[in-house]
Formats: C-alpha cells, structure tokens, sequence
C-alpha cells in the first residue's frame, strides 16, 4: 500500500467559516476516513482533481441572503459524487439549486428534539426523538425541485433534507458536536452507506508510510529538529530518527520560559531512552531581551518565534550544514494560524510553528504531523513503541510561559508564575488527575489586588487557574475539579508563592475562550 492508496478513500470538506468545521473533520479521522478540511473558495478545478469520495460543506457565521454571502460553483452538485450540506450547507445547497431561504421569526440555537419524517439511508439507526444541536437563523421555505424533507423539530419543518437519486443530502443541525446525541451515527451513514468509503486511514499502516515519505523527501540531507520534550516534536523526532537516523540532529533551546526543571527532565529523558543526536543550548537571555516591553500576546508569538527560528539557523551552522527544519505542527494548528490564502475562518490566534516563521529562511521545512491531529500524533508514538510518560503529557505551548504571563514578560513575573505552575503539577498529579486532563496550569494577571496577611495589608499579583477537558484541543470544557483540590491550589500558591495574594478559577469553555488565554 501507497501513501497515494492511503488517501484514494477520502473526503473534502469545503470550510464556510463555521466553528465546528474541525469537529467534521476529527469526526471523519475518528472513523478512520482520511479527509481534508479547503476553503470554500477553492476552485471547481481543484475541487475535481481532489477525487473525493464525498463532499460536505460546513456551516458558517452568515446568512446564504447576504450580498456578498459565501457561495459555491453550481457546477459542484453536478460531479456525481454524494454531497451533504451541514447548516449553513443545507441553506446553500437549497439556494443554488433553486429552492428558498427566509430568515427565521425564531432564532433556533441550542438543543433541539428531531423527529423522522421519511426514511434514509442517512438516518439507518438513528433514534426518534434524538437530541441535536441547532445554530441557525435562517430557514428553508422551498425545497429545490427533486429534494424531500426527511426530518423535522419543533421550530424546524425542514432539519433535514435529501434528494437521493442526486445523493444531495443537508442537516439544519451540527452532527459533529457532542450535544447532538446521535452524530457520529449519522456521519458514518453518510460516509460508509452514501458514500461506500472505506476505513483505511490507520497509523499503524501510516508509519511506514511516513517513514518512507520522509526518506524520500530529505535523502542524504540532514535535519535538525527543534526538541521540546511535548509529545509532538519528540513524536516526529522518533520518526524522522527512523526515517534517517543520524542524519537527524536535535536541538533543545532553552528559552528561558520553561516550566521548573523542564530542561532536565527533557535532556534526561531522551539520553536515556533514545540514540539520538541531542544538543542543550541556552538563549533565555536573548528571549527575555526580545520580549522587554511586548505586551500585545501576537508579537509575543511572532518575537519568540523570529527568535526560535533566529537560533536555530546560528546553531545549524555552527554544528553543520543542514537543509531541512523539523516541526512538530499539527493540523489545528495550520487551521487556526492561517485562513487558508483567503478562505473564511477567522484566524484565532498565531502558532509559533506556523505564524512566527519570518518569510525568508535558510532551511527548508520538514512537518510531517502537518495532516494529522494531536490523538492521532499519540496513537504513532505508541506505534513506534515510545514511553507513556512522554505520549500522555499534556501539551505546553510552544510560546512557552510567555503567553501564560499577561502584560510583559519580566524575569521576576516568571519566577512567580514557575512557581505557581509548580505546585499545580504537583498537586494535579497527587490528585491522581493528570492524564484525565488536556492541560492544567497557571496564569499570571496583569492586576493587583488588596489582600491582608499577618494583619499588613498587601496589594499582591492574581494567579488564575486553567484546567480543562477535551479529546483534540480544538472543543475544551472546563474541568469540574473538586473544591477540595481547588483549596489546596489556593492555600499552597498564596502561601508558598511570594507576591501573590489572590487565586482565581478559569470556568470559560473553549469556544467561546480558547485553552491558553493569549
């Protein structure tokens, strides 16, 4: 089997801007279906050449009655391949094909009771009466001319609609979402009985395959990978090693926005597990000077990862010379840096990996976790046989602790917030907690506040608290910690941690928030 043959059983997703779009697509990978999520405004050229198995269009943010709405090539229905249109989807389709869209007199948003009309092979399985998840303010007055509805709710006559010999089908609602207590059923209908796909996008078949992908691509050249100790770089260095072997050489630059004895623990670990090229090498001072005076959190990310990019091209030559830049980026991450050369996702936030980068370098870039999400990036790591202990950790940002300081970046508010962050780990993992997390950790504010202690007034730093849960990092909810364990957080920080007289609690699910809060 082929890298080419791994993705002949795939799906393209058109993005119209919705937040769920990833949701599709990790819905899609989990029932081991390759797919790709493209911009709406992709050509009906590159639309054919893709060679889907299937088409769905996500929601979005507008209304199809816009002006300047987002829209898609007519010629898209007309491929003969099945297409379901998702919200927004489901409003397009009916546009362009000739139906009708009003607005709604009812905004219809939240959970949602969906009774079936008709059968279809969408709906195999599904229970009547099932709970989806409405988000829309528009609604279909006419359906285009061979289509049915085959569902409805109570604010909705038309949640779903199909037309079977086109193998058109739409959902007013978001079956990608938890909330919609039948979704993956009604994903997997469209992807296995609609659209014959078949489940062969495994990582124990994907190793090879990278390895073989990597060899092609970097040859005789050599790599140097930037090590981290998280679970992406220190995945795709295992694999590029594989791939190269000593051809491969590491470097671990010491920021100086690490967590407390991150530098050790990162050094020990790979000396003692792996035959790898490795070097240690401390910029902090240089960092820390970048950063004097930054407060904006986007030219935090772009001054860390100019100055990321900066070191490694000063070490490569000194060590050797290399052709190729080794970055653990993953699929959300180009997701939620780039808007896809003017598709409509709004950009949330810069990665280092992907949004720092300066528009001229010397090395070429070797990303081969740039397809794949954060679970699927573990699941190759205990493929190639790597410790628990480095799969399960919990991801820190490639910013490091300068995205988790709000306002500047001091050595003295680093040291406060290190120690804070400390007694969370610590304490997290007493709890027994640790791996049942995505992440826990501290936050330094940029406010003071009055506090009494041995009865002196203080007016002392606030730290607040982030855990939450989630599969993939791209949904988060907050984690339900006991209050017990929040006391101990509270009672440790404010007595161990000099200058912080204030604890606080981060109960904000990811959307609206996001998991780091710069």
């Amino acid at each position: 089997m082929t890298t080419d043959t791994l993705h002949e059983q795939k799906i393209l997703i058109l993005d119209f801007g919705s937040q769920y779009t990833q949701n599709i697509a990790r819905k899609v990978r989990e029932s081991q279906v390759y797919c790709e999520i493209h911009p709406c405004t992709l050509s009906f050229d590159k639309i054919k050449a893709f060679n889907a198995k299937g088409i769905i269009l996500s929601g979005g943010p507008a209304s199809v009655l816009e002006e300047d709405a987002l829209l898609c090539d007519r010629e898209l229905f007309g491929l003969k391949i099945p297409i379901l249109g998702i919200c927004y989807g489901m409003q397009l389709i009916t546009h362009i094909l000739g139906g009708k869209v009003d607005p709604s007199t009812h905004r219809e948003f939240g959970r949602a009771e969906l009774m079936l009309k008709e059968f279809s092979h969408l709906f195999e399985e599904v229970n009547n009466n099932s709970t989806v998840w409405m988000s829309h303010g528009d609604r279909i007055s006419k359906l285009p001319n061979g289509f049915k509805g085959i569902a409805f709710t109570g604010n909705s006559p038309l949640a779903a609609i199909e037309n079977p010999v086109a193998q058109i089908y739409g959902l007013q609602f978001h079956p990608e979402v938890v909330h919609t207590t039948d979704g993956t059923k009604i994903l997997n209908n469209f992807l296995f009985k609609i659209c014959q796909c078949a489940r062969n996008w495994k990582m124990d078949s994907l190793v090879e395959h990278m390895i073989q992908d990597i060899r092609n691509k970097v040859g005789d050249s050599k790599v140097v990978c930037g090590l981290s100790g998280g679970v992406d770089s220190s995945v795709a260095a295992v694999l590029i090693h594989k791939a190269i072997g000593d051809n491969l050489y590491c470097l671990f630059i010491d920021n100086g926005l690490l967590r407390s004895g991150e530098k050790d623990k990162v050094e020990s670990t790979f000396r003692d597990n792996f035959s790898i090229n490795l070097d240690v090498i401390d910029a902090s001072d240089k960092f820390l000077g970048k950063l004097k005076g930054i407060t904006d959190p986007e030219q935090k990310r772009k001054s860390i990862g100019n100055t990321f990019i900066e070191v490694f091209e000063e070490e490569s030559k000194r060590l050797g010379d290399f052709t190729f830049l080794a970055q653990g980026t993953l699929y959300p991450d180009v997701i939620e840096s780039v808007s896809f050369k003017g598709g409509p996702s709004a950009v949330i936030k810069s990665h280092h990996n992907v949004g720092g980068l300066p528009e001229k370098m010397r090395l070429k870039l070797l990303e081969p976790f740039r397809e794949l999400f954060k679970d699927e990036v573990r699941v190759l790591g205990r493929e190639m046989g790597m410790p628990d202990e480095i799969i399960n950790r919990q991801p820190f940002p490639g910013p490091g602790l300068a995205i988790r300081i709000l306002g500047e970046v001091t050595p003295e508010r680093l040291e406060i917030l290190c120690a804070a962050d400390k007694i969370i780990l610590q304490e997290i993992k007493t709890a027994g907690l640790y791996n049942s997390l995505w992440q826990s950790f501290a936050v330094l504010l940029p406010i003071k506040t009055v506090g009494v202690m041995g009865d002196a007034r203080t007016y002392e730093d606030v730290i607040a608290i982030r855990a939450v849960t989630s599969t993939d990092g791209m949904t988060a909810d907050w984690a339900h910690l006991p209050y017990e364990l929040l006391g101990k957080f509270s009672n440790r920080i404010i007595n161990e941690v000099h200058g912080v007289n204030r604890v606080v609690y981060d109960i904000s699910s990811k959307p609206p928030g996001t998991i780091e809060w710069e």
